[in-house]
């Protein structure tokens, strides 16, 4: 019914808009301000929507080199569509299989720029044993010093549609849930210190 997709942890990526440096900047996702949320189609009317969040990730940067890495797993369990018991549907075996299958994990290994802004993430989706290729488009993003924290904050808006058929989420189909469902990921990441 929803296509999860770590791809939350892409969006971290907005690090590139960080002050320019030679060296690669870790960053860790803030699970507390990440989440992935899915918009699918209903019987040709309204819009079914959700969210999860994540469990854990990392982030890699070397704005200088246009070089990173994103690597988020996401927990499956914490589907969240504002009714109990179609939480528990999506998470059951005509779903997402929780019980066999309780993380998802994305990693993003190639960054694409306009000027020294990332602009898209590419990678990979693993959910429910199987890995397909995802492409996450940049929304908004930004970085900031957190006056909290005392250390700075990047995150922002991706998004991205995909086919949930590809992991074998095929519940519906044939009598009204549609197969492409859009992901938005907000995601904040914080820089750890070296």
């Amino acid at each position: 019914m929803k296509r999860l997709i770590p791809t939350a942890a892409l969006a971290a990526l907005a690090i590139v808009g960080t002050a320019s440096q030679a060296q690669t900047a870790k960053f860790a996702v803030d699970p507390t301000h990440t989440f992935v949320m899915y918009e699918m189609g209903h019987y040709g009317t309204s819009t079914n929507r959700g969210r999860f969040s994540t469990k854990d990730g990392s982030i890699a940067l070397d704005v200088a080199a246009r070089t990173g890495k994103v690597d988020i797993t996401m927990d499956m369990s914490s589907i969240n569509t504002g009714v109990d018991q179609l939480n528990r549907h999506v998470q059951s075996k005509d779903f997402f299989n929780v019980a066999d299958f309780p993380t998802a994990r994305f990693v993003g290994d190639k960054l694409e720029f306009n000027g020294d802004k990332v602009t898209a993430v590419l990678g990979t989706l693993t959910l429910m044993g199987k890995t397909h290729p995802v492409t996450l488009r940049a929304l908004r993003f930004n970085c900031y010093q957190s006056p909290m924290l005392k250390r700075q904050i990047c995150g922002g808006d991706f998004e991205t549609t995909v086919a949930r058929s590809l992991w074998g989420l095929t519940w519906g189909l044939n009598f009204g849930f549609e197969d492409n469902v859009r992901l938005v990921i907000q995601v904040e990441a914080i820089n750890l210190p070296n």
